[in-house]
C-alpha cells in the first residue's frame, strides 16, 4: 500500500520547485489580494443603500432610516477603503508609494465614490420605471426590484461604473463579474449607460467596455454589443472598440452589433438575430429576411390556420411537401 504522506511530500516538493519558474502564475502577491467576499458584501450593502426601504441587514438593530443608513455607510466606508488600498498596491502608479500615501488615496477615492450615490439612485429610479413601463408581465415595481435579473445587473453596473471612472483597479470588474455569474448578463464597468435602461430577460447579454448607450434603450436576451476583432490585444486598449446606441432604441434577442465606428441611430428597432457591423440611420427598422419553413404532411390539407401564410404545395419523391412562405 502506498505511503500517502510520502506521496504528498514529494508532490509538495515538486510544486514548490515549479513555483520558481518566474511565470505570471508563479507570483505571490501576499499584500495585493482583494477579498472577493468583502467586495461582494460591499456591493450588497450598497444595494441596501440604493433601495433603503427594500433591503435590510438583519444584523443591524436600528429604529430609524438614518441610523440604518449611517451604519451601512460606516461599514461600506471601512471595508471599501481597505479593499481599495489593497488593489492600489498592485497599480503601477502606487508601486513605490508609502503606506500612508496609499491609505490617503484609498480614503479619497472611497468618499469620492460615496458622494456619487445620489446620482446612482436617480439613474436606478429611471431604470425601475423603464422596466415597469416596458414589461406588461411586471405585476409591480416591487417585483422588479426584488426579482428582475436585468435590474440587478444594471444597478451593479452603475455602481461599478462610478468606481471605474475613479480608476479604481479590479474592484469594479469583480462586482460586474459577480452580477454576471448570477444573471448571465455581462456588462463591463466601463460601459456608459443613459437613463431609462431596460434589460428584458437578459440571459446571454454581453456589453463591451467602450459601448455607449443612450436614454430609453431596451435590450432583450442574447444581445451582443461587442468589438469587431480583438486580435490587436493590448494595442487596442483605450480605443473605441464597441458600438454606440442612441436614444429610444430597441434591440431584440440574439442580435449582434459590433465595432467602435458602428452607431445605431435614434428610434431604431433591431430585429432578432441581426448581425450589424455598420451604422444604422435614425428611425430605421432592421430585420433578417424570414427563412422558408417546410413541413411534410401526408393528408390533402393545402392550407394552415394562419390566414396570412402563403402555402406552396410540391411533390418531392412521391411525397407531398408544403412550403410556408
Amino acid at each position: 500500500m502506498a505511503n500517502i504522506d510520502e506521496i504528498i511530500s514529494k508532490l509538495a516538493d515538486t510544486l514548490v520547485a515549479d513555483y520558481q519558474c518566474g511565470r505570471i502564475i508563479d507570483e505571490f502577491k501576499v499584500h495585493a489580494q482583494p477579498d472577493k467576499k468583502k467586495v461582494i458584501d460591499i456591493l450588497e450593502k450598497l444595494r441596501m443603500i440604493v433601495f433603503a426601504g427594500y433591503f435590510r441587514n438583519g444584523m443591524y438593530k436600528v429604529y430609524t432610516v438614518r441610523n440604518n443608513i449611517t451604519m451601512l455607510l460606516e461599514d461600506v466606508t471601512f471595508n471599501l477603503k481597505q479593499q481599495i488600498a489593497v488593489v492600489l498596491r498592485s497599480s503601477p502608479e502606487y508601486e513605490n508609494a508609502y503606506t500612508e500615501e496609499i491609505e490617503n488615496a484609498a480614503e479619497y477615492l472611497t468618499f469620492e465614490f460615496l458622494g456619487k450615490l445620489p446620482k446612482i439612485r436617480a439613474l436606478v429610479e429611471t431604470d425601475v420605471k423603464a422596466a415597469y413601463d416596458g414589461d406588461p408581465a411586471a405585476f409591480s415595481t416591487d417585483e422588479i426590484i426584488y426579482s428582475y435579473p436585468g435590474l440587478y445587473a444594471i444597478v451593479t453596473s452603475r455602481i461599478a461604473h462610478e468606481l471605474f471612472l475613479l480608476q479604481v483597479p479590479l474592484i469594479p470588474r469583480m462586482m460586474t463579474e459577480h452580477a454576471h455569474s448570477l444573471t448571465g448578463i455581462d456588462i463591463h464597468p466601463g460601459t456608459t449607460i443613459g437613463e431609462y435602461f431596460f434589460i428584458d430577460h437578459g440571459t446571454g447579454i454581453v456589453i463591451g467596455e467602450t459601448t455607449e448607450i443612450g436614454n430609453n434603450v431596451k435590450i432583450y436576451q442574447g444581445v451582443t454589443l461587442g468589438a469587431l476583432s480583438t486580435r490587436g490585444g493590448q494595442s487596442l486598449k483605450g480605443h473605441k472598440r464597441h458600438p454606440t446606441i442612441k436614444d429610444n432604441v430597441t434591440i431584440y434577442s440574439g442580435a449582434s452589433i459590433l465595432g467602435g465606428d458602428t452607431v445605431i441611430g435614434k428610434d431604431v428597432v433591431i430585429g432578432g438575430n441581426a448581425f450589424i457591423t455598420s451604422s444604422i440611420p435614425d428611425g430605421a427598422r432592421v430585420s433578417i429576411k424570414t427563412q422558408e419553413l417546410t413541413f411534410r404532411y401526408s393528408g390533402d390539407k393545402t392550407k394552415v390556420d394562419d390566414p396570412h401564410a402563403t402555402i406552396e404545395r410540391r411533390e418531392i419523391d412521391d411525397e407531398t411537401w408544403f412550403y410556408i412562405i
